[in-house]
């Protein structure tokens, strides 16, 4: 099995969603869609493919604030993570930031909190616990694909942020450490929030806080 991924640049904070199928399926998975609605709806539509679901990797607003417009106009259920589920469901009194929004929110069809499999679009998607960056933050893990799709755990050369409210760094530490244990970093793709190319780093030597 291969896996295609595009990578769309959305809104004003340059948030990365990517759009992922199963090589040559008719079936996508939107991840984190944080803005512009009608570009990633064109770019599934120019794919070919439907949208399966909508996967939340947490819910800090520049990565959900296209998820209701998408998932009306598609249909797909959204799995959030379980404990940011009141964050989705009213995003604007969470916005830190003036001049944002406004976005809709959207009640959550379905939950995750680490430790599900999901069968999606033909796909196998392990969910790993990764808060730190927000409290109940979530990484899909694409089963025989060696590719992650972290959120704002992993940066290019750097680490998710943690003076958010939720945020914590040794918490992060820890969810970073787990990644290391679930995948081999050195090989896996990992697709983030801000990516100048696909991330593949070797955590050890490019992430600090990875080596405690």
């Amino acid at each position: 099995m291969s896996l295609e991924v595009r990578q769309l640049t959305v809104g004003a904070i340059a948030e990365n969603c990517f759009v992922v199928r199963r090589e040559g399926s008719d079936r996508a998975l939107v991840v984190d869609p944080g803005e512009e609605p009608e570009r990633i709806l064109a770019e599934v539509e120019a794919m070919g493919a439907a949208v399966e679901a909508i996967l939340i990797t947490h819910c800090h607003f520049d990565h959900i604030g296209a998820v209701a417009p998408l998932a009306k106009a598609t249909g797909a259920p959204v799995y959030c993570p379980e404990i940011e589920v009141p964050v989705l469901a009213d995003i604007m009194a969470f916005v830190p930031y003036a001049g944002f929004g406004p976005y809709e929110s959207y009640d959550a069809d379905e939950t995750v909190k680490g430790g599900e499999a999901l069968e999606l679009a033909g796909l196998v998607l392990d969910v790993i616990a990764t808060p730190g960056h927000s409290p109940g933050h979530v990484t899909y893990s694409v089963r025989g694909e060696e590719a992650i799709f972290s959120g704002d755990v992993l940066f290019q050369g750097s680490v998710g942020r943690v003076d958010l409210p939720g945020g914590d760094g040794a918490t992060l530490l820890r969810s970073i450490q787990a990644l290391l244990g679930h995948a081999d970093i050195s090989t896996t793709e990992i697709y983030t929030h801000v990516l100048d190319e696909r991330l593949r780093a070797l955590v050890l030597e490019k992430h600090p806080l990875a080596n405690g």
